[in-house]
């Protein structure tokens, strides 16, 4: 699926489940809690932060697909509120990291 074809879809059950779409500032929380529960995921899975239970650690790596992916559907939600075409913002970000960091990473010495 395209960026172009994930707003659309998003756009479609919107329209056609979720009624209407929460206003901006509503999403911008939302999106903010799911940052937060990627987060959590990622400091127990990958960093030194222990698992509540056995059982949530047996199921963290799937559970943290599901939790990536309400990122996303919460962000192509703000973007297809405020006009943003995400093909072509993601296209730009690229083409600026290009210019802007050609040398950057490559002189990391902390990279290497």
């Amino acid at each position: 699926m395209t960026l172009q074809e994930a707003q659309e879809a998003v756009d479609q059950w919107i329209n056609e489940v979720g009624i209407r779409y929460y206003n901006e500032l509503t999403n911008t929380a939302i999106l903010s809690e799911e940052v937060g529960e990627v987060a959590s995921l990622m400091a127990r899975i990958y960093g030194e932060q222990s698992f509540k239970t056995k059982e949530k650690e047996e199921t963290a790596k799937s559970d943290l697909a599901g939790e990536m992916a309400d990122v996303l559907f919460v962000l192509i939600c703000l973007a297809n509120q405020t006009g943003v075409d995400l093909s072509t913002a993601l296209a730009d970000n690229l083409r600026k990291k290009a210019i802007r960091d050609a040398d950057r990473h490559a002189n990391n010495k902390k990279l290497k």
